[in-house]
């Protein structure tokens, strides 16, 4: 295993909060509500406030676990399963980063192709991601934070211009009746939200190169709690513009609120939201490659440059040959459970038997 990264590679606490919703508030942002709205209609937005919670939780049991190992994941795993089935957990992991990489990059593809350039060609767009992709993360580990800061200061001020233009055209009895639905489809409808809010796991590789790491637990949480607030925010406008059946019926409701905006300037203001989300999508494409080629150099002493190329590659081809609309749903709806599985049960298992493993330890 490497060494501890040295202080002058490192950066404060206080950018975890940055990098946290790097990874959060990505691509969801446009196409959350209907799965949700699906399952409990107008009481959604009590879905994301549970699926908020529960991040929460799973973010305070990440830094127990690192806290404890004072190292990366890949480490950690090592040290509670040994050599080999330490690193088949880790080598999963970085798959399961590769595959988000993926969804993200076919996903956004396919929003240009829908919204602006009907003729784009898939492959064109997944090189001119994996370049962007590729001069960042080979900058290092301190680029990357400077774009997901970048990235906050651009897209925050547009988020919270969307949120003004429906004002007049929304009806606040669309919220009623609330809790009108059970606790079990309030809990599936906020498993499906969860989903949305993925992304943080990266925190497992990117620990060590925080300064004073546990400090920086507070900005992690701060981080969700405004991606929480923004999806919140964005389900109750959403609500309220629209009816049910209309969400339901909407593959990006966001970007029809967006629709709405009406500039002397400009004509389509979604276009110049969907450019602008360019930001987003790179620098959380950017936190997943970056973390399977470190969790890779761990693994196997491989060098971030040409593991880089290999997973930007596989990132590439995966994209282009996903081609219709059905095989993108799939691989969203794969990655949706897969995500759950991860958070919910992988994340908790780790904890448990890192403490119960401890105190076996002493107690021995």
């Amino acid at each position: 295993m490497l060494p501890l990264p040295p202080e002058n590679r490192k950066v404060s606490p206080f950018f975890v909060f940055y990098l946290i919703v790097a990874a959060q508030f990505g691509l969801g942002v446009f196409s959350f509500q209907r799965e949700i709205v699906k399952v409990v209609g107008n009481d959604a937005w009590i879905a994301v406030i549970i699926a908020g919670i529960s991040i929460h939780i799973i973010l305070w049991m990440i830094y127990q676990i690192l806290n404890k190992g004072t190292n990366d994941i890949t480490v950690i795993h090592k040290e509670l399963f040994g050599k080999w089935l330490g690193g088949l957990l880790s080598l999963a992991l970085i798959v399961y980063l590769l595959a988000l990489a993926i969804s993200v990059v076919r996903s956004y593809t396919e929003l240009i192709q829908v919204w602006i350039f009907p003729q784009l060609e898939t492959w064109y767009m997944a090189l001119i991601l994996s370049v962007l992709v590729y001069v960042y993360v080979i900058g290092g580990f301190r680029i990357i934070v400077g774009i997901c800061f970048l990235s906050f200061i651009f897209t925050t001020p547009i988020f919270f211009i969307m949120v003004g233009f429906p004002l007049r055209h929304m009806q606040i009895s669309h919220l009623f009746p609330i809790l009108d639905h059970s606790a079990a489809e309030l809990l599936s409808a906020s498993k499906t939200m969860a989903y949305s809010l993925t992304g943080f796991e990266t925190i497992f590789f990117f620990y060590t190169f925080i300064k004073d790491a546990p400090r920086s637990q507070k900005w992690g949480h701060y981080g969700t709690a405004f991606s929480t607030v923004s999806y919140l925010v964005i389900m109750i406008v959403s609500l309220m513009y629209f009816s049910k059946n209309q969400l339901l019926e909407s593959i990006w409701p966001t970007l029809t609120i967006w629709q709405i905006a009406d500039f002397p300037f400009l004509e389509r203001f979604e276009f110049m939201g969907i450019s602008f989300w360019l930001f987003s999508v790179v620098n959380s494409v950017c936190l997943y490659i970056w973390a399977g080629t470190r969790g890779l150099k761990q693994l196997f002493s491989l060098k971030q440059k040409h593991s880089l190329i290999v997973m930007l590659t596989l990132t590439a081809v995966a994209a282009i040959l996903l081609k219709t609309r059905e095989q993108i749903d799939q691989l969203n709806s794969l990655m949706g459970t897969v995500s759950l599985y991860v958070m919910y049960a992988y994340i908790p298992f780790i904890f448990f038997y890192q403490m119960i493993k401890g105190k076996l330890r002493r107690t021995s």
